[in-house]
């Protein structure tokens, strides 16, 4: 139902995509525009890389960066890419999983130039209003979830896989100042809002999916969770079923990178650190690797999406499980989104993300099962990583 009060009212508000430069930030305008369903058909990673080339942003070589400039034809400075956790899926030949709860696209493309004027000073915001949450399922149907996972686990047909629970509520008023405020949660490394024709998508992700940066790709995986106290940080640094399984995504995520890397580069900097988001303590490693000669966007994001965090161990196994289980689609969570500049590609993963569409606000949030798994655990880390993410759109 279209309503004007709504989503609508969504350009009234200057927003900045995450990892946006910061000489860009409030500065940017809208040039061109590409979006992919599904029913569009066709590959969307090499539609989103022959759409960016066609826009100045050439990134068939990504060993071979451009040079930075300050501004590019038709004044393009860089472009928002964002993939949804099905997108991804379908480039990497897994199964998509349940439908999109979200009327959104699946992937979306938006170029952006500068204006040096000051923007425009938007109008009064409607007056915001959040209903309540309706769980897609509810905390019994959760555990059995994790249950489920555990004996497949025992069977041998994975090692791990992250599942994920979504909820919705409905709303009225303009949700930028909202979707603003979540981006600017502690420790948001990719906090910020990307909007469309009928949609919006807020992120405060702190986990980075891909990062390509002078001929070296970055990833940084996060997997494990704990309160932030003085003995939630010692329990996570003790914790051997948290090691295991953070240690099992860094092995996947490293096996991603080699498909793209130069032979023999792939190489991790820093293992289980451990670093906070808002009120938990969060364990994150660095994996590196040399670009491999001749490697394209198109073939980037069919190596590294959706991320090995998200999914699990086999990656397509666990993506077969995850259809299996999930009774609604993960919509804008556990996909990509970031910046494309001429010179480099940053994009997080969109956990600590919502969306919003014409009817309601979306939420997800989840966590990697194993063996060692506790099912009523489970069901609490994912209470606590939506948590914040729910006071902030409140």
């Amino acid at each position: 139902m279209n309503r004007p009060d709504v989503v609508e009212a969504l350009p009234r508000m200057v927003v900045d995509p995450p990892a946006v430069p910061a000489s860009c930030r409030g500065r940017l305008v809208e040039r061109a525009r590409w979006q992919w369903r599904p029913a569009d058909g066709g590959d969307p990673a090499a539609y989103a890389e022959q759409f960016l080339a066609d826009h100045g942003l050439h990134l068939h070589d990504l060993a071979r960066p451009a040079r930075p400039a300050h501004h590019h034809r038709q004044d393009i400075c860089g472009a928002a890419l964002y993939v949804s956790a099905a997108a991804g899926a379908l480039l990497a030949g897994g199964a998509p999983g349940a439908p999109n709860p979200a009327d959104l696209p699946e992937v979306a493309v938006v170029v952006y130039g500068h204006t040096e004027a000051a923007p425009a000073r938007p109008d009064p915001p409607a007056r915001w209003w959040l209903g309540t949450w309706t769980e897609s399922w509810t905390p019994h149907q959760h555990a059995d979830a994790v249950t489920a996972i555990r004996h497949a686990i025992g069977h041998g047909d994975v090692y791990q896989v992250n599942l994920v629970g979504h909820a919705s509520a409905p709303y009225t008023g303009d949700p930028l100042p909202a979707l603003t405020r979540l981006g600017r949660l502690p420790g948001a490394r990719y906090g910020g809002a990307l909007t469309g024709p009928g949609w919006a998508i807020g992120c405060a992700s702190p986990e980075t999916l891909i990062e390509v940066r002078a001929g070296t790709l970055t990833t940084r995986p996060i997997k494990g969770t704990r309160p932030a106290t003085t003995a939630g940080r010692a329990d996570l640094l003790t914790s051997a079923k948290e090691r295991a399984e953070h240690i099992m995504i860094v092995d996947l995520e490293r096996n991603d990178l080699a498909r793209v890397a130069r032979t023999g580069s792939v190489r991790v900097d820093d293992l289980f650190a451990v670093r906070r988001w808002c009120d938990l303590w969060q364990a994150e490693s660095t994996v590196r690797a040399d670009v491999a000669d001749g490697l394209g966007l198109a073939d980037l994001l069919r190596a590294v999406c959706p991320g090995g965090s998200v999914t699990g161990a086999p990656k397509l196994a666990a993506l077969d499980h995850i259809a299996a289980l999930e009774p609604v689609g993960r919509g804008a969570a556990m996909g990509a989104l970031g910046w494309i500049g001429p010179d480099h590609i940053d994009l997080g993963l969109t956990i600590r993300t919502a969306a919003v569409d014409g009817n309601a606000v979306h939420v997800w949030a989840g966590g990697g099962i194993t063996w060692d798994s506790d099912p009523a655990d489970e069901v609490a880390e994912a209470a606590a990583k939506t948590t914040p993410v729910r006071a902030a759109l409140r």
